[in-house]
């Protein structure tokens, strides 16, 4: 194909080749990613570009394939150290946890290596595991956890296994660990305070009596606050605990009515299991007026552009203006919603 191929050529040739291909779903999607490969070798793309970039792609296909079968399973990221021992009292707390919400019928993701990661494994059990790697030169490898290779992925770039180890997971769990574990909850955070992830609740789970968290807590309260490089309420998403019971109880209650969310414009809708009462509204107005830009939360039917992408549009809703950088304000909203005598 020349590079002097007219862009509706081009077109028509991608078109010929998704017809050949037997592609039917999702065209638009897909062409948009033949025409940019396309594209790259007519910028003359450094080889070295090219080589991340294909890698990249082959990953994520490799990933969603891997997940793909379990979408509708409700699945935790657990993260922590890969250093820890087997007697370390986080290895067991890691383990438990696993197990209580497997048990529960959640799925829990790892990074697929040794220490913490191999613990969430094994408590979570071979079915219900499923494993991000990564190929590292120095570290060790754990020993066999998940059922086979349609419950494990290996990957080369750690962008492409933190974009997976994310995006598919509706609740994380932080143990102690090195800079990777740092790495990891510090870009949680970060994708919730921007508003580039939605809610999810995020734990950082400690021995029983351990201090390790309570460290970071304070760093935040006593330089980052006062700083002003955050808001007050930012860590409020978070769970700071050493208890496995409460761990469990934050990542399974936060879903216990609030379903989803969706942007209509300038409006923030949320979307419940349950309808509130009129007086669970008002009771919710007097509480979170201070998050509400303008007007008040009021409980509505799914909005105009909702209906049109038939999106969760059997659901009850709540429905403001959002105040901006007022992300802690909406957990805490997310909460209060939670708890409604309507939800029980």
């Amino acid at each position: 194909m020349s590079d002097a191929l007219p862009s509706d050529a081009l077109q028509d040739e991608i078109a010929n080749v998704l017809d050949q291909s037997g592609i039917r779903k999702n065209r638009s999607l897909i062409a948009k990613i033949l025409h940019t490969g396309i594209r790259l070798g007519q910028d003359d793309t450094d080889r070295l570009d090219l080589k991340i970039a294909s890698a990249a792609i082959v990953e994520m296909r490799d990933a969603f394939r891997l997940f793909q079968p379990y979408s509708d399973i409700p699945k935790v990221t657990v993260f922590g150290s890969a250093r820890t021992q087997h007697d370390d009292p986080l290895y067991i707390q890691a383990r438990e946890v696993a197990a209580v919400l497997a048990d529960r019928g959640w799925m829990v993701v790892t990074g697929a290596g040794p220490g913490i990661m191999q613990a969430a494994a094994e408590g979570a059990g071979e079915q219900m595991a499923l494993g991000v790697s990564i190929c590292l030169p120095f570290e060790e490898k754990p020993d066999a956890v998940v059922a086979d290779d349609t419950h494990r992925v290996e990957m080369k770039y750690f962008f492409t296994r933190k974009l997976m180890l994310v995006k598919e997971s509706t609740g994380f769990i932080c143990l102690p660990g090195g800079f990777g574990t740092m790495d990891e909850m510090f870009e949680l955070l970060t994708l919730q305070q921007t508003g580039k992830a939605e809610p999810t609740p995020i734990v950082l789970l400690d021995e029983p009596g351990g201090t390790f968290w309570r460290g970071l807590e304070r760093f935040v309260v006593e330089s980052l606050i006062p700083a002003g490089v955050i808001s007050p309420d930012d860590f409020d998403r978070v769970l700071v605990t050493d208890s496995a019971d409460e761990a469990v109880a934050e990542i399974t209650g936060f879903w216990r009515n609030y379903d989803s969310l969706r942007w209509v414009d300038d409006v923030l809708v949320l979307r419940l299991k349950n309808t509130p009462t009129d007086a669970e509204v008002a009771d919710l107005n007097t509480a979170f007026a201070s998050i509400v830009e303008t007007g008040r939360i009021e409980s509505t039917p799914a909005l105009p552009a909702e209906v049109s992408d038939r999106d969760r549009v059997e659901l009850p809703r709540l429905s403001l203006r959002l105040r901006q950088r007022e992300v802690g304000g909406l957990y805490r909203l997310i909460d209060a919603v939670n708890a409604l005598d309507s939800a029980r």
